[in-house]
């Protein structure tokens, strides 16, 4: 493990716990990054065959990471937003149809379905309080429900979801079962075979410690022709590479949802920065995660005037702890931490941290004797 946490070099006294919104990338992504930069600036594009070797692998290794049947099972888009986009405009909706999604969802898991309204389709947000949110998301799933669409781990409290329970309520309810995976991909395993998904999207630039611009969509094999496609172009042509053929098709693998040049720059960092994820493996990822959110929990919990957000069973907890103190502003507490380089977000009910497997244990004491100091006075 040691080994790995030379993967990062933070500047000097910076706490980061933020890699719920954008990570750091590891050494090994910059250095692959200034090594493409520096091959196109003396040799152009003369190598682009080895650039795309490294994006297949970097379509291996998410197949890896999500457990997907093949490769042709995975796209590479712009963004979490762009992949919900294609479900939701690719969809033939019938008036009345219903999409049931939390009342805790990021934007990008609300607008695009609200943005169904005039075609008929209603939006059912659930609420996830009490003790079996997914009971409820499942109560709500009626005859008119088409598809049910969650986060994988709620974005503000950190609430994770028992996925594999919902994708088989789904599946025996005939309800499609989309799932914004942004919050858990590379902060736990995650498998679109065992939860049933029909639909898995998530960007690379949390979790998995890449660049933004590239995520990743899982679409299940039978459902890709179902799809209508909004965007065409020479890349996501099954004929790719054939520029003087007049007759066309869609590719039948998920590159039918790529239409033009990939981005090979973000493709060569998010490949090096899974290549780590690969290389610690993901159980060991998780296990360490879940040290470093037990200490916030504890230590957070010690402090008087703190309340806490985040879910107390660590079964439900992925990478998100949430807290306020009381008599406090969230906004105070945030500045007065990042006047101490403890770099967090301001979310939902309260400020959010969120470490990754790396974290120095060091530096999340001194960020929790910054909390007790601020709650002290």
């Amino acid at each position: 493990m040691s080994v790995f946490l030379d993967e990062f070099e933070q500047a000097p006294g910076l706490c980061y716990l933020n890699h719920a919104a954008i990570a750091p990338w590891p050494r090994r992504a910059t250095d692959a990054v200034a090594r493409f930069a520096r091959d196109n600036l003396q040799r152009g594009a003369s190598e682009y065959p080895a650039w795309l070797a490294t994006e297949r692998r970097l379509r291996e290794r998410l197949a890896r990471l999500l457990n997907a049947p093949s490769t042709g099972d995975i796209a590479l888009l712009g963004n979490t937003s762009q992949a919900l986009s294609l479900v939701a405009f690719g969809l033939d909706w019938q008036r009345g149809d219903q999409v049931i999604i939390s009342d805790e969802e990021f934007p990008s898991n609300r607008v695009v379905w609200q943005a169904l309204a005039d075609q008929g389709v209603d939006v059912i947000e659930t609420s996830l309080a009490g003790d079996d949110p997914e009971a409820s998301l499942l109560k709500a799933c009626g005859p008119r429900a088409r598809l049910l669409a969650i986060s994988a781990v709620q974005f503000a409290s950190g609430l994770r979801r028992d996925l594999a329970r919902l994708g088989q309520g789904c599946r025996e309810r005939g309800v499609l079962f989309c799932v914004d995976a942004i919050q858990q991909i590379g902060a736990l395993p995650f498998d679109v075979q065992h939860y049933q998904c029909d639909f898995a999207m998530a960007d690379g630039h949390k979790w998995m410690l890449g660049p933004e611009g590239l995520g990743v969509f899982y679409c299940r094999g039978a459902l890709r022709s179902q799809l209508k496609l909004h965007a065409y172009g020479w890349h996501m042509l099954e004929q790719l590479g054939d520029f003087e053929r007049r007759s066309w098709q869609p590719a039948r693998s998920a590159r039918r949802f790529e239409p033009g040049s990939p981005n090979m720059l973000g493709a060569c960092a998010l490949e090096a920065s899974l290549s780590l994820l690969e290389d610690v493996g993901m159980q060991v990822v998780a296990e360490q995660l879940g040290h470093r959110v037990e200490q916030l929990h504890q230590g957070l919990a010690a402090i008087p005037g703190v309340q806490l957000h985040s879910p107390a069973d660590p079964r439900r907890r992925a990478g998100i702890v949430n807290f306020t103190v009381a008599g406090r502003a969230n906004a105070d507490i945030y500045r007065a931490l990042s006047s101490q380089q403890v770099i967090c977000a301001l979310r939902g009910p309260g400020v959010r941290f969120s470490p990754h497997f790396y974290t120095d244990e060091r530096l999340i004491d001194e960020a929790l004797r910054l909390v007790r100091q601020i709650a002290m006075h």
